[in-house]
């Protein structure tokens, strides 16, 4: 059964939004994840759905035949899914989450043993990583992710807030080496700055900037430092060991205790969307939407903008 209704749901957003980029924009995935599932479905019923050129998509006789009774169908899965939901006034249940470790203890976890206690019925199994998980091999009902996702069409995302970045050194080391003042001066040949970098699995972070013009640049710079914990990059550069990018929530106490100033100020703020993930179900049961919805309310807020 699990197999006979992959790809109807896009196949459905795609005739509801007129296009395979807008499909994608309600189910919160890629367009290409979209066209693979749409493109499946057809193989998998051998025959096509959509005539397609270049500027404009429409719907074969068979594919109109097909998405009325496609509707009808998820109409009913979702006025079930509504009718389980009322019968039911709290989360209860086991839900598995993973999320990058140091966000996870000091932002997600308080808020999530807050929601605990909102519902006592609901139990939670949080797991502390900053490896990428298979959510269906490791059991997990989410999984919390920064940065750039997979084009997958068998997850869902929904974004839960940004991790602003902002570069930042200890008052003693710009005395000592100088204050670059733009992202130019960073990378000018001989430039006297070095820096403490995030690296995990032997792959060093390359920190990224919006120029002027809002184009992404990169930049890298020496380092004597590298390590897969923020807290340990930022006690480095408390400790006058080189510029550091970090997280703006994570830099924030020290910004405020003057143990680390923002170097310069970025023409334009630059960020890792953060993303609830889960794998695509027609059905999400109750007690992982409570979870994916509080996330969605309250972590944006904890995130402090640059």
């Amino acid at each position: 059964m699990g197999q006979r209704l992959q790809g109807i749901e896009e196949f459905v957003a795609a005739v509801e939004a007129g296009s395979f980029a807008l499909a994608a924009q309600r189910l919160h995935v890629t367009r290409s994840a979209v066209a693979k599932s749409i493109a499946r479905l057809e193989a998998r019923l051998n025959t096509r759905l959509f005539l397609r050129t270049t500027r404009s998509q429409s719907l074969t006789e068979e594919g109109h035949g097909y998405y009325e009774r496609c509707r009808r169908a998820l109409a009913e899965l979702d006025a079930a899914e509504a009718h389980t939901d009322v019968a039911r006034s709290t989360a209860t249940g086991l839900v598995r989450l993973s999320m990058p470790a140091m966000l996870g203890r000091l932002k997600i976890g308080p808020l999530l043993l807050a929601l605990a206690r909102r519902h006592p019925g609901l139990s939670l199994e949080l797991g502390f990583s900053d490896r990428r998980v298979d959510l269906v091999e490791e059991g997990l009902d989410l999984a919390i992710r920064s940065g750039e996702l997979p084009d997958s069409s068998d997850l869902v995302a929904r974004p839960v807030g940004v991790q602003w970045m902002v570069l930042c050194a200890a008052p003693a080391y710009l005395a000592e080496r100088g204050h670059p003042r733009g992202i130019d001066a960073l990378q000018a040949p001989g430039t006297p700055h070095e820096a403490v970098l995030y690296a995990r699995d032997g792959q060093v972070s390359t920190w990224r900037f919006h120029d002027g013009d809002g184009r992404l640049v990169d930049v890298t710079l020496p380092s004597r430092l590298r390590c897969d914990s923020a807290e340990v990059l930022l006690e480095a550069a408390v400790g006058g060991m080189g510029l550091v990018r970090l997280p703006a929530w994570l830099a924030a106490d020290a910004l405020a205790a003057g143990t680390l100033v923002r170097v310069f100020e970025e023409p334009r703020p630059f960020g890792f969307e953060l993303n609830v993930i889960r794998s695509r179900s027609r059905y999400l049961p109750f007690k992982t939407r409570v979870v994916i919805d509080w996330l969605a309310e309250h972590l944006p807020p904890l995130l402090a903008a640059p």
